[in-house]
């Protein structure tokens, strides 16, 4: 990523306002991209890695693997970073062609198309809870194994208890707990990853 001065400048007032942290370095990377980009630090304590997470997604990454998004903000949000490094294709669930239903949102329907077409993709959950119950249903039925989720989305309704279910599927994933989240925050930690990702890939001897 380009960064100017006053890029330099915001991430030097983060460093400082978060003092020490228990983030591996790659982890603290993801964090300050959130929080630059909401100006929110409270996403210090809502993000949650499980374990390996961030490897899993920048193999999945490296290895052109599909990419999975909820909403087409987060599509936009992240398709100049994915063209100009991997250029992993690129699905939206709200785009995805379903037949009419009744029982589930667009979102929700178009993330069961795309994951029973790509059982091993990266989904990204930015703004939809609804998309992100139907993938966990999914997973928890053993019908798809992401490679990485990514599961922001804000909500009174069901979102909490949507990213627990994930916390609890042991896939690899990176959440947002509580009711805070937004295609925002799904969109910084793609870019984040990615970025470290590339620079991983394209370092002989790189690792995180």
């Amino acid at each position: 990523m380009e960064w100017h001065l006053t890029d330099a400048q915001s991430l030097a007032i983060i460093d400082h306002e978060i003092g020490a942290h228990s983030f591996s370095p790659a982890e603290y990377e993801i964090v300050r991209r959130v929080i630059y980009e909401t100006a929110d630090f409270e996403y210090r304590h809502l993000i949650a890695f499980s374990e390996r997470a961030l490897q899993a997604g920048a193999a999945a990454l490296a290895a052109r693997s599909t990419i999975v998004v909820d909403v087409p903000m987060v599509q936009v949000g992240i398709a100049t970073r994915i063209q100009k490094t991997f250029a992993n294709p690129v699905y939206c669930a709200t785009e995805a062609l379903t037949r009419p239903q009744k029982e589930k949102t667009q979102a929700a329907w178009g993330i069961q198309t795309l994951a029973r077409r790509y059982p091993e993709a990266i989904f990204i959950l930015g703004q939809s809870q609804t998309a992100l119950t139907a993938l966990v249903e999914l997973i928890e039925a053993e019908e798809i194994r992401p490679a990485l989720v990514i599961g922001t989305p804000s909500g009174f309704v069901g979102a909490d208890v949507a990213k627990e279910r994930l916390q609890d599927s042991m896939m690899s994933h990176i959440r947002i707990n509580g009711r805070k989240g937004s295609a925002v925050v799904a969109v910084a930690i793609l870019k984040g990853l990615v970025d470290l990702a590339w620079q991983a890939y394209g370092k002989e001897g790189s690792s995180f």
